[in-house]
């Protein structure tokens, strides 16, 4: 898993960079301007921040938001975490993070009036167990599924965990959550049109029409 932000307008010229879901004790290594986040019992890396972001990829300085690191930034990264005594670990991950999903059955939640349990198709023999709110939740629905390493438009990241003691491997996401234009403001999945293809990368830019 790979995600990058950069917000110079409130965290300066500091890129983030999170590897890992934080699962136990955090521990925090500095070397110049380079702090490395790691879980202290496996030594698992969870991230990184890049205090002088700008000094390595300059052409980030105009983002403000989640950065798509390219395979030759992720080496340019990796060769300064080596020259600052950093195991240089960070993998590139193009594997999408938005897809349409197909919900295939819903079942209610044993402990919860309001959840249901999904299993949804999203492409590639992958089956999610999904838990869902969503009021208007149904079988033989396309949907939009924030998988595992997704971060949503307001910053949230989406992890693996439990609601109410069941497994849930993402999100089902309503208009309001992906902040799409004119999309209403209450809960409930976006249902997708029907020419949306089971586990096709969902692009923000061509679903602006969906609520015109």
């Amino acid at each position: 898993m790979l995600i990058a932000s950069y917000n110079p307008r409130s965290t300066g010229d500091t890129m983030v960079v999170i590897l890992n879901q934080d699962i136990g004790d955090q521990q925090v290594e500095i070397h110049d301007e380079v702090a490395r986040i790691y879980d202290e019992d496996s030594q698992t890396t969870l991230g990184y921040n890049f205090l002088k972001a700008s000094e390595i990829l300059p052409e980030i300085i105009n983002v403000n938001g989640r950065v798509s690191l390219t395979p030759d930034q992720i080496k340019k990264i990796n060769q300064y975490l080596k020259d600052h005594r950093f195991p240089g670990d960070i993998q590139f991950d193009d594997d999408p993070k938005f897809v349409v999903g197909y919900v295939q059955s819903v079942v209610d939640h044993p402990h919860s009036n309001h959840l249901q349990i999904t299993k949804t198709d999203v492409g590639n023999g992958q089956i999610l167990q999904i838990v869902s709110g969503s009021p208007n939740m149904k079988a033989d629905i396309k949907v939009v599924v924030a998988k595992v390493g997704a971060m949503m438009p307001d910053g949230q990241i989406i992890w693996r965990g439990e609601l109410r003691g069941v497994q849930s491997d993402g999100m089902i996401c309503s208009g309001r959550e992906l902040e799409l234009p004119n999309a209403p403001q209450v809960p409930g999945a976006l249902i997708l049109p029907d020419s949306y293809q089971i586990g096709e990368s969902f692009e923000f830019d061509k679903a602006k029409h969906l609520f015109d």
